[in-house]
């Protein structure tokens, strides 16, 4: 970069909580830029990752605004914790500007337990889960598929696990686009991504995936927490955070192969080769996006495999079955997406595919979920109108990292990191310490700051606390 905090100094304040990158800082840009958090948590944003965002507003059929969240940091292409529509007829889809683990995301459970009705079963509920639930890189040992059932999941998604005994039918109504997206081709999916989806539905995998027993800490929305169920403090819940494992990091990386060629090939220009994209229109853009939707319906697939085993532990440990322990769904939804959707821009009605990267969606009165670091709240939140109006009805994902893993190894010792959570009265699981250390609080933005970024800019409100107590990792 040829001269340091270059476009982070040229920043214009539109409020407390808003800043403007104006599309005259660089010549080239066709939008301005927009970022949601408060001067503390602006600290944080990288100039790299603000000049990725110019980047991207230079990309043909760009929409008003190339946002960021408070968790936002450099990432491949465009920053993790971003957001970016394209017009649908205009515009360009890209595989890197949606992410390598295709519908990364989030599904929360509630119960009518307590944090005392669990405590003095805490640690055998934390053992069968880790026993039940694999973990870690390459993990293997989920539910097992033949090509038949994988097809069935790609293509079906929740539908396919309610028909086969994973899962129920109100699970579905309450999971982002009722559990699966329409439009799944599995003869745009490589050989080698269905291979490695055949062994890896139910797993946790690696790096910042988790599932937690949370219990709610504070309520500051009671009418709409009382609709997800929520009414009480030391409630408890569980979160899954997990993605759509081999099968979706396959997915992508074949396309982006594929889009490094469509730029030559459309006389597409950018200023970043990790921008690679193709027509939205073109067999290329079209084959990424039936392909994208398999990798999205698998990863819908494996959260709420996963929570078929939660549940199973829990009737396990308690002696009665889920339902009567209230163990629904209060959301589940996805990160890493491109979804085609409809909004006011300019006064008319354009149809547009949003990339969401590392970003949450957030529609009037629907539940969000913005998840912490290890050991600190995860938040639910409710989603508002602003948010459809200022960035794609989007709002933040998570606590965005602060430090590189390799930096985090160099920092903290798992060890160590695992003493602290016990402090806390969090107990913990993994496969080695590493896995602790990579994922040390320390090593994440503060969650609590960026939650004040989105409710004072009113893209995503607060409704609930969720405090940990008891994490694993992969």
């Amino acid at each position: 970069m040829d001269n340091q905090l270059k476009y982070k100094q040229k920043l214009e304040q539109i409020n407390e909580f808003e800043w403007k990158l104006p599309k005259s800082i660089r010549p080239g840009m066709n939008v301005d830029g927009r970022i949601f958090a408060s001067k503390e948590m602006l600290k944080y944003i990288e100039e790299e990752a603000i000049q990725q965002l110019t980047n991207v507003a230079m990309l043909p059929g760009v929409m008003e605004s190339v946002c960021a969240m408070p968790d936002a940091h450099w990432g491949y292409g465009l920053p993790m914790g971003s957001v970016a529509a394209f017009d649908a007829k205009k515009g360009i889809i890209s595989s890197g500007l949606c992410g390598f683990d295709i519908n990364c995301g989030i599904m929360l459970l509630r119960t009518n337990l307590t944090l005392k009705d669990i405590k003095p079963r805490l640690t055998e509920l934390m053992d069968k889960l880790y026993e039940k639930i694999p973990v870690g890189v390459g993990t293997k040992g989920g539910i097992l598929l033949d090509e038949k059932k994988l097809l069935g999941v790609i293509t079906k998604g929740n539908e396919w696990c309610v028909k086969n005994g994973i899962g129920c039918k109100e699970d579905m109504e309450n999971t982002e686009e009722n559990g699966y997206m329409e439009g799944a081709d599995p003869k745009k999916v490589s050989e080698l991504a269905m291979k490695r989806g055949l062994k890896q539905l139910g797993t946790l995998g690696a790096g910042n995936h988790f599932i937690e027993i949370q219990r709610a800490n504070e309520i500051f929305d009671r009418e709409f927490a009382k609709k997800c169920g929520i009414t009480k403090k030391d409630q408890i819940c569980i979160m899954i955070h997990s993605g759509s494992r081999g099968f979706g990091h396959q997915v992508a990386t074949d396309y982006l192969k594929i889009q490094e060629k469509s730029l030559e090939k459309y006389k597409i220009e950018v200023p970043d080769k990790q921008l690679a994209c193709s027509p939205a229109d073109s067999k290329e853009g079209k084959d990424y996006y039936s392909a994208m939707i398999c990798a999205v319906n698998y990863s819908f697939s494996n959260r709420l495999a996963m929570a078929h085993r939660v549940r199973e532990v829990f009737e396990d440990v308690f002696g009665k079955e889920w339902k009567k322990m209230d163990m629904h769904t209060v959301y589940h939804l996805c990160h890493n997406v491109v979804k085609k959707e409809k909004y006011t821009i300019g006064g008319k009605e354009r149809e547009v595919y949003v990339h969401r990267k590392g970003a949450t969606r957030s529609f009037p009165d629907q539940p969000v979920i913005i998840a912490g670091s290890m050991g600190t709240s995860s938040w639910l939140l409710r989603g508002t109108e602003d948010a459809m109006i200022k960035c794609f009805g989007s709002s933040a994902h998570g606590a965005g990292r602060a430090m590189s893993r390799h930096a985090a190894l160099k920092e903290f010792r798992g060890e160590k990191v695992r003493s602290d959570l016990e402090k806390q009265d969090i107990q913990s699981r993994a496969p080695n310490p590493k896995s602790l250390a990579e994922e040390a609080p320390k090593a994440y933005k503060d969650v609590d700051l960026v939650i004040e970024s989105v409710h004072g800019a009113n893209v995503s409100t607060k409704v609930v606390e969720l405090k940990p107590v008891g994490v694993i990792k992969g």
